[in-house]
């Protein structure tokens, strides 16, 4: 399994964790170094972007982890 492909698995790791009603679309490839990724709930729909290096150092950064973990509670939250 290539680096992107461990970040992405820890992510949806980390949505799953929070809420697994969630649907996760992950591009497969970034917009100048950012993912848009879409996160859907029922009829409601929010986007969010992710910096390729943190998807990257998702799997081994504790720092990131706990800062993306945040980021979706608080996202998730508003679904």
């Amino acid at each position: 399994m290539d680096e992107f492909e461990e970040g992405k698995q820890k992510l949806l790791e980390l949505i799953s964790a929070l809420d697994q009603t969630v649907e996760v679309v992950i591009p497969t490839s970034p917009s100048q170094s950012l993912f848009k990724i879409s996160l859907s709930k029922g009829s409601h729909r929010i986007f969010i972007t992710v910096h390729e290096d943190d998807i990257l150092d998702l799997p081994e950064e504790t720092s990131i982890q706990e800062k993306t973990k945040t980021f979706l509670q608080d996202t998730i939250g508003a679904l």
